[in-house]
């Protein structure tokens, strides 16, 4: 016998337990396949956002009786938000099934992602110069009720998700699987296939690696005994993809059969297969490690950089203007604090900060700055405390050599010391330094004097390289006035 089957029993009445068992099963399934999750989602928010953009012209007209309410332009609005909410959602792979069952990450990515929607779609109308034909009332009404919608919609979405894997509510094809042995793995590819609806009919075993391949062909030939003339509508495979020849040899056997054969890898081999690839000529090339962005999101994120930047440099104008005159009249010196860092895959750049000290260090031996350090001026200690020595940077963001959200970065001379101190600082560098960055939201700022609170700056920022979304920059660009404000370890 080439298949694994449970002992059959028989209720009181004589009917088979593990049948009457099946149909009880059946009548609690839901007419939804885990496959159609994700459009379903998007489906769903789609709707709530055109439900939700059409009733905010409803209730904000209700109290002008002259106004007329235009759907139309309720629904183009809608289509707009939609397309550019669903869109970055999607970047994200926040549609995902297992995405939508994390709720607190799905909340955070939503409000973030909404916001961003939001803003996007007023810089476009504000540069078109049609922002007149939409009612700022409604918008703002929208605004409000379409978060609140979704939110709602990403509690509803998650409770549904998770009690259908939990009580097998999916609906799926019934199945013949067919594994290498009888291992954990493919313990745990049953247990799996079974959660998202599938039904497994029947579970052959194929001969061990190195077997004559007449037991190979037995077992080939049972499988098409079994599925002819029976209910089955595919075949799944799952087996390590060492010995590809024998599992390419399984799939030609299985042709005769008019129902699809999926393969799903176990083992340790099959770990590439969870690696993103792409095409290369006529190759596949599988991304080892793959760039902190795609193209689309660097082009993003750089011209976020640019928009935020140039913005808080005009509007920090008289500031800068007033900063500038009072370091010149506080202390001798120039006005500008200039200073090698390290940058983007090792490269220096020079940074930019209003002059704080008496000194204007830069080499291999630079001193960090210590509480009641004799070499502020009196206007620098106000300046490091409020971070206002930091605008200037702005500049280096508008270069290209700093984005606004990314690690800090150091001196070379204290960026050589800490690559020896610390496992695998040197991955800080996949990455531009930033303005403010999520080490420095979580209180992490001013000096590193010891090992530890190096060690722990570097445990934030590597979290960020690995987590970074466009969604998180503007999460901890609207955190960081929030941090400046508690001044704590600045000095």
């Amino acid at each position: 016998m080439h298949y694994v089957d449970q002992p059959e029993t028989l209720d009181r009445n004589g009917m088979p337990a593990a049948m009457l068992a099946e149909r009880q099963f059946q009548r609690r399934k839901w007419p939804v396949h885990y496959a159609a999750v994700e459009p379903f989602a998007v489906a769903a928010d789609i709707a709530t956002i055109t439900m939700s953009s059409v009733l905010s012209g409803f209730l904000y007209h209700l109290q002008d009786a002259a106004g007329a309410n235009d759907v139309s332009k309720s629904v183009g609005l809608a289509i707009l938000v939609s397309a550019l909410f669903v869109s970055l959602m999607k970047i994200r792979g926040m549609y995902r099934p297992a995405e939508l069952l994390i709720l607190p990450r799905q909340i955070r990515a939503t409000c973030l992602t909404w916001i961003t929607a939001f803003l996007v779609l007023a810089g476009a109308l504000f540069a078109l110069k049609i922002g007149s034909e939409f009612s700022r009332g409604t918008s703002i009404v929208f605004a409000m009720l379409g978060l609140m919608a979704l939110v709602l919609n990403r509690r509803i979405t998650e409770y549904l998700l998770a009690k259908g894997l939990a009580e097998k509510r999916f609906s799926g094809r019934n199945i013949v699987l067919i594994t290498d042995d009888a291992s954990k793995d493919n313990a745990g590819l049953t247990q799996a296939l079974t959660d998202t609806g599938f039904r497994v009919k029947r579970h052959f075993l194929l001969p061990d690696p190195g077997s004559h391949p007449d037991q190979r062909r037995s077992v080939v030939a049972s499988v098409i005994d079994y599925v002819r003339g029976s209910d089955i509508e595919e075949i799944v495979v799952g087996a390590s993809p060492d010995p590809w020849s024998d599992l390419r040899t399984l799939g030609a056997e299985l042709r005769v059969l008019p129902f699809p054969v999926s393969f799903v890898p176990v083992g340790t081999a099959s770990e590439i297969f969870k690696r993103p690839r792409h095409e290369l000529g006529s190759a596949v090339c599988i991304e080892l490690q793959r760039g902190l962005m795609s193209p689309l999101e660097h082009t993003t994120k750089r011209l976020m950089d640019l928009v935020l930047a140039g913005a808080a440099l005009a509007l920090l104008s008289p500031l800068l203007l007033l900063v500038a005159i009072a370091i010149r009249l506080d202390s001798p010196g120039p006005v500008l604090f200039r200073q090698q860092r390290c940058g983007f895959n090792g490269r220096s750049f020079q940074i930019y900060k209003f002059r704080t000290m008496s000194v204007l260090e830069d080499g291999p031996s630079i001193v960090q700055a210590q509480i009641g350090d004799s070499r502020f001026t009196r206007l620098g200690v106000w300046l490091r405390r409020t971070s206002i020595d930091e605008l200037p940077q702005l500049l280096n963001v508008l270069n290209g050599s700093m984005s606004l959200v990314g690690p800090r970065p150091h001196a070379l001379a204290h960026d050589n010391e800490f690559d020896k101190l610390v496992r695998n600082y040197a991955y800080r560098r996949r990455v531009k330094p930033g303005l403010t960055g999520w080490a420095q939201v979580h209180g992490c700022r001013g000096p590193t004097p010891t090992r530890a609170s190096i060690e722990e700056r570097v445990e934030f920022d590597l979290w960020y390289i690995d987590n970074w979304s466009l969604s998180l920059d503007l999460a901890i660009l609207l955190r960081t006035p929030l941090e400046l404000i508690r001044g704590n370890n600045a000095y």
